[in-house]
């Protein structure tokens, strides 16, 4: 900005310019005298009026004020453009400031809900992951069991000899608490040790159906930027524990086979339990979900690798009895209960060695009845075996007679019943007969028979009747059991001495 002039030099400045308006004007009259001369006479110019100092110096004074607000006045304005000019642009520097930030702020959020979502993402992908992790661990049960288990048959012979049964129980329990299941798929392992039958039972604690992941996958949602769980179909759900329950049972089954040398253990017996609280009483509960009774040469005949071999239908074809809906407690009656606080077993497998004197043939289990018919037929001379469970299409056992013409086939049925049997059970063991190609049908029951059953039987000729009567007859003769059937009533025909 110029430097702003004082008064004196204004002053200085006006009198310079004066004194050369004064000089000009002198040249010009003189050059206008000598025109003269030379020109004719013109006429007398007017004579200039004498200015007065004092008004020429007011004069000159007041047009240098005016100078000065003049030059004032442009420097103000310059100075308020120069200030609205830095003004604009602080403001426009401000405001790209501002955008900036605006802009790297939204930058930012956009970088972090990328970042999340990604986090979002990979959560709901490891989340899904493990599911299936779960899964696949939990379905390979079978697949994985330990090798090497022969290598505790010397310890199995010590324990033994030092200890006896308890010791060879302390040690089957120790390696079946020790085998690497997944984890909680055996909590507890218990272990009764019968040298004399060669038999071993083992109880297990299995999980229950929380174990199976309840969740299929997880899912990210972009509108409400979260993971959410895609729950499993519960019939999936119940039949994937009812597949595990079973894998658990064939492979503790498997353990206590491989583990123990053949000479001292020839059937294992199995039930595996669940602890849980019962819902609608909120008491503890230890339900049976599956009991087994397991020879070792039946066992060793089935494929345990899936998919070759079902679990299912491995425990069907040992006779098992498995819970039909396992996944909400619903318990079975185990084919052999034990006291385990004083290792002692309170129902053999061997019915007939563990009957009372006067038993009450309505009072058995159903394992047990079947068993008391098979063992009845071995004493008359067959041999016999078990079929497979529930897929046995109403036969309970199989037994062949060998006389010199050759073996025939008898298909058998154990009716334990207080009413009398209806005859379409009758007439359904005429098709059985036809469709197991065997040579006889024989029917056994605590109860009795119709005369219309009589009287198929009779036109068919290939079916045999057991009623209650001649059961009694027969377990005394054979067996030398002298059995009660506890009947509400005395059937027709029947006295009261043929009860009792």
């Amino acid at each position: 900005m110029a430097r702003r002039k004082t008064v004196a030099e204004i002053l200085a400045e006006a009198y310079r310019l004066k004194q050369q308006a004064r000089a000009a004007q002198a040249q010009g009259e003189a050059q206008q005298k000598i025109g003269q001369a030379a020109a004719p006479p013109a006429q007398p110019r007017p004579r200039k009026r004498k200015v007065d100092p004092a008004v020429e110096h007011a004069r000159l004074l007041a047009a240098g004020e005016k100078h000065l607000q003049r030059e004032e006045a442009a420097r103000a304005k310059e100075a308020a453009r120069v200030e609205a000019e830095l003004a604009k642009r602080q403001t426009a520097r401000r405001r790209e400031e501002e955008a900036k930030k605006r802009a790297d702020a939204q930058a930012e959020k956009e970088a972090q809900r990328q970042a999340e979502t990604a986090q979002l993402k990979a959560q709901a992908e490891e989340g899904t992951a493990e599911c299936n992790r779960r899964r696949e661990e939990l379905e390979a049960v079978l697949r994985l069991r330990p090798e090497g288990l022969e290598a505790w048959h010397p310890h199995i012979e010590e324990a033994f000899a030092h200890d006896g049964p308890q010791g060879v129980a302390e040690l089957i329990k120790d390696l079946l608490q020790r085998s690497p299941v997944p984890p909680d798929c055996r909590t507890a392992a218990q272990a009764v040790y019968i040298p004399e039958a060669q038999q071993l039972l083992v109880d297990v604690e299995l999980p229950n159906h929380e174990i199976v992941p309840a969740v299929a996958s997880y899912r990210y949602v972009a509108q409400r930027a979260e993971v959410v769980p895609q729950p499993a179909k519960s019939a999936e759900l119940n039949e994937a524990y009812a597949r595990l329950v079973a894998r658990l049972a064939l492979r503790a089954l498997d353990e206590a086979f491989s583990a123990t040398p053949a000479a001292f253990v020839e059937t294992v017996i199995l039930n595996g339990r669940v602890n849980a609280t019962d819902t609608a009483t909120g008491q503890a509960i230890r339900a049976c979900v599956v009991s087994v009774v397991a020879e070792r040469k039946d066992f060793a005949e089935l494929v345990l690798d899936e998919p070759r071999g079902d679990p299912q239908q491995c425990l069907h074809r040992l006779g098992a009895t498995v819970s039909k809906h396992p996944h909400d407690l619903e318990p079975v009656t185990p084919i052999v209960e034990a006291d385990l606080s004083r290792y002692r077993i309170t129902t053999d497998t061997a019915v007939v060695a563990t009957l009372d004197s006067r038993p009450d043939l309505l009072q058995m289990n159903p394992y047990d009845f079947e068993r008391l018919v098979r063992e009845l037929f071995e004493a008359m001379g067959y041999e016999t075996w078990r079929t497979q469970g529930s897929r046995d299409d109403g036969v309970d056992a199989v037994a062949t007679l060998t006389d010199p013409t050759g073996s025939t086939i008898f298909a058998i049925q154990a009716k334990r019943s207080k009413n009398i049997v209806p005859v379409n059970t009758v007439r359904a063991m005429s098709g059985v007969i036809q469709d197991k190609d065997a040579g006889y049908g024989i029917v056994v029951t605590t109860s009795w028979f119709g005369k219309d059953s009589y009287d198929f039987a009779h036109r068919n000729g290939r079916l045999r009747l057991i009623d209650g009567r001649n059961l009694k007859a027969l377990l005394a003769e054979h067996l030398n059991i002298d059995a009660l059937i506890g009947l509400p009533k005395v059937p027709p025909g029947w006295q009261a001495a043929d009860l009792v």
